[in-house]
């Protein structure tokens, strides 16, 4: 295979926060996870410091908070001051705390060095809800809600640029799901009010790749906003214990990925709004969240009994199985990869990604009373977030082979060339379970002098990372005269610098 490359021709500039993340109250997300008063670890405000330093590592760029389902009948209220007074979560059906609020939130960004992200109630709440939320946090001193958050300690305001409404409100699965001409109308007078109190704002909203829900949404509320949200979940695990095998995986790097983008890419475009309102993909993971007996999703006759020993060991219990390390293999870091370079080669629209979550259930870095473990798409966000460059390219690629997965082909690789300094630098996947894969590179006009490569990989496309194991993780060759060929390793993802 050949890639060329005319460093005229770009598709865009890639934003940072696109290695974005998010964290919801779910499972052990927040407590347990970035929030542990008890944990060895914990620093003077009980956040996790290892945590911490793992997610400076990779640059953590933006993090998106609260929810998820869990926002939509979330009262921000109860989380902020001193009496916090723990409630029942209808969306997950456990007791919360309140022990980390809206102002834990932006203390634990400043910390790490990243935007928060606050995603906003749009099921139970309303859009007065949202611009007293935005108030507390932006507003100086003017009114009921600044004054409550310097009486609770923090003169300054926290100043959150990025803001979405609601979370999934077009499936019937959310709290206060709504139909499109609610939706539209709903989205329109919050952002009217939340823009009134700081016109700087950034808003988004929660959308799908939908003609008729975004018809909608546009039409009525468009002129208000910044960003579009869209959702991914692509894989699954059987009963908590068996994922899709690394075949499988492969097929959903196809089109799977790309689809929806280009589907919302569409309407914006039908409605002229391409240049004004940009893609957040603030929900994307392989593997979708696994919690059985969930809201709507039983016969609703079978749990007339439920008792104390279902609830613990059915509804809670089975949670637990998010947190199986072995789960977690180069399947997930390949598709990681796979799934960067497709937001990379839309940069020109998508401009954020949160990968979701980031800590614990389907995590990048897994908690225990220990230390962490870093899962295999850890190291992926690792390599983009520091190496690749701002501006990519739009190469010519020719010959492309193809991986047979099953009853599907897919492309056997999958490389994105980013402009890095005076050189270059290129995201690449190797999806090829036993074989390397070799390619030439050259840029039209320009001689290529020395190349490195940086890889994260292990022994199998089934390796993981667990307390006292660590199969992945990331090698780096020194500077090699180039000779015009790149070789990849079996199921990797690689960063090529190239002067």
């Amino acid at each position: 295979m050949k890639i060329t490359v005319n460093p005229k021709q770009t598709v865009g500039q890639a934003d940072p926060m696109l290695y974005g993340h998010f964290l919801e109250h779910f499972h052990r997300q927040i407590y347990g996870g970035v929030y542990d008063p008890a944990s060895r670890f914990a620093d003077e405000d009980g956040f996790r410091s290892d945590v911490i330093e793992a997610l400076r590592r990779i640059k953590t760029p933006i993090i998106r908070w609260p929810g998820g389902c869990y926002v939509s009948a979330y009262d921000w209220k109860k989380g902020v001051g001193k009496e916090r007074v723990p409630a029942f979560d209808k969306a997950w059906r456990v007791e919360e705390s309140h022990r980390f609020g809206t102002d834990e939130f932006v203390k634990l960004c400043r910390k790490i060095g990243c935007e928060p992200y606050i995603c906003t109630n749009a099921g139970t709440g309303s859009a007065e809800d949202m611009s007293d939320w935005v108030e507390y946090c932006n507003l100086r001193d003017m009114g009921v809600w600044a004054k409550k958050r310097i009486v609770n300690g923090f003169p300054e305001p926290h100043g959150v640029r990025y803001w979405s409404i609601g979370n999934e409100n077009w499936g019937g699965h959310e709290i206060g799901a709504k139909d499109a001409d609610e939706w539209g109308r709903l989205v329109r007078e919050s952002a009217k009010m939340m823009l009134r109190v700081d016109p700087t704002l950034e808003l988004s909203a929660a959308s799908i790749p939908d003609l008729d829900w975004n018809l909608h949404l546009l039409r009525s509320a468009g002129a208000y906003l910044d960003w579009i949200s869209i959702h991914g979940y692509w894989g699954n695990t059987r009963d908590g214990l068996y994922p899709d095998d690394y075949d499988t995986v492969m097929k959903r790097t196809g089109g799977d990925i790309g689809g929806s983008i280009d589907r919302v890419r569409a309407y914006l475009t039908a409605l002229g709004l391409e240049k004004k309102i940009k893609i957040a993909f603030d929900e994307w993971n392989l593997r979708g969240w696994y919690h059985p007996n969930f809201i709507d999703s039983w016969n609703r006759s079978a749990y007339r009994g439920e008792d104390e020993a279902f609830y613990r060991d059915k509804v809670l219990g089975e949670r637990n199985k998010n947190d199986i390390n072995s789960l977690y293999t180069m399947a997930d870091a390949v598709f990681s990869g796979c799934f960067l370079n497709t937001c990379l080669r839309n940069c020109d629209l998508v401009k954020m990604a949160c990968f979701s979550p980031v800590v614990n259930t389907r995590g990048a870095i897994f908690t225990h009373a220990d230390g962490i473990v870093l899962r295999p798409q850890y190291f992926v966000f690792e390599l983009y977030a520091n190496l690749l460059g701002d501006t990519v390219f739009e190469p010519w690629t020719d010959d492309m082979p193809a991986l047979r997965t099953g009853d599907r082909a897919v492309d056997a690789a999958d490389v994105v060339v980013t402009g890095k300094g005076d050189g270059y630098a290129l995201a690449a996947v190797n999806k090829d379970p036993e074989n390397p894969f070799a390619f030439d590179f050259s840029v039209l006009g320009g001689a290529c002098r020395e190349m490195r490569i940086h890889t994260v990989n292990g022994p199998s496309p089934d390796s993981y990372n667990d307390i006292g194991r660590e199969e992945v993780g990331i090698t780096a060759s020194e500077w090699l005269p180039f000779e015009g060929k790149i070789t990849l390793p079996p199921h990797s993802v690689n960063v090529v610098e190239i002067k």
